[in-house]
């Protein structure tokens, strides 16, 4: 149950995320919106690890070919995620970046059925289709006001490819949540995406760090809490969580950001509540709890032996 108060929690602050990203895209870049909280969320938690690892009783299944598996999960995971959607959205519309998100819970889902070998269940089937029937609901204004046009398909490949990605990292993370704790996976991940994003920032977006004396409140602001919020709070939480469920559980929850923009909107925005969105919501969360309760021993976790057996077989092979 911890594991889905922690989902609910993380999907709320991702929810936030685009309301924090408004507060600073006057002075802040894209690609440095993604950096700096970035950083900041490592630096954040390099003290917090340290401490884990002196009383870590696991060092010998963790191996140096780890790295690439990091860089990897940096490179096909999180950039895609983090700057293709950026871009994406930039060359496309918010309406057409908001419908084509729905599909990233499914994408996830068929990524934890091919790598980790979970299975769809009936009752996993029929929470599914809850949820996208409740986000369609929910999505109704971006659904009306999305252009597939021809024009646009760069930005929505890239907007979907990123996504993607987002997937393959949660997913590809859960084997690496066998051997590493959350926070280690979340910093190494941080580490490795600031090796590969630093030289592009310097690059593109060199003349914010000339203004950052002159960022004003509402920019710090935003700053902060997307550091805190979004780059660290929400992920541990979502990665302790990840460690407990299936991937295919953990990909349904995202449906929630749908469920918690609803009452953010109307708070935030000043935007009407519409019936089908307030029943959208509802039935999103209706799934939620169905595949909190209902899908409890369902499908078989992987064991505990052969969980362990695995991380020593890749310790043995690395060691050769």
């Amino acid at each position: 149950m911890r594991s889905w108060i922690y989902l609910l929690a993380c999907n709320f602050m991702w929810a936030l995320q685009f309301t924090c990203v408004k507060l600073v895209q006057d002075q802040v870049g894209p690609l440095f919106t993604v950096w700096g909280p970035m950083t900041l969320a490592t630096v954040m938690l390099y003290p917090l690890i340290r401490s884990e690892q002196k009383h870590d009783t696991a060092l010998a299944h963790k191996s140096k070919s780890d790295v690439l598996r990091y860089l990897l999960m940096a490179a096909v995971g999180v950039f895609p995620a983090q700057v293709w959607v950026t871009w994406g959205t930039r060359m496309s519309t918010a309406s057409n970046a908001a419908v084509i998100a729905l599909t990233a819970p499914i994408t996830m889902a068929i990524l934890a059925v091919i790598i980790l070998h979970e299975r769809m269940t009936r009752n996993r089937w029929i929470s599914f289709a809850l949820a996208v029937v409740g986000v369609l609901l929910c999505s109704t204004t971006d659904l009306r006001q999305a252009h597939f046009a021809s024009n646009y398909w760069l930005g929505n490949m890239l907007v979907f490819l990123g996504l993607t990605g987002s997937g393959f990292y949660n997913t590809y993370g859960k084997k690496m949540l066998e051997r590493y704790s959350p926070m280690e996976m979340l910093f190494y991940t941080y580490a490795a995406m600031f090796l590969i994003m630093t030289p592009v920032v310097v690059m593109s977006e060199r003349d914010v760090f000339a203004r950052i004396p002159h960022f004003t409140v509402q920019t710090w602001v935003g700053l902060a809490l997307l550091t805190f919020f979004h780059n660290f709070l929400s992920m541990v939480l979502f990665l302790k969580a990840l460690k407990v469920l299936d991937a295919i559980q953990a990909s349904v929850s995202n449906y929630l950001v749908s469920f918690f923009g609803i009452p953010i909107a109307a708070i935030w925005l000043r935007e009407r509540l519409t019936a089908p969105a307030i029943i959208g919501g509802l039935l999103v969360l209706g799934s939620t709890i169905l595949m909190t309760f209902w899908d409890r021993g369902d499908a078989p976790a992987v064991s505990s032996s052969a969980a362990t057996g695995e991380a020593r077989a890749s310790a043995t092979a690395d060691s050769r």
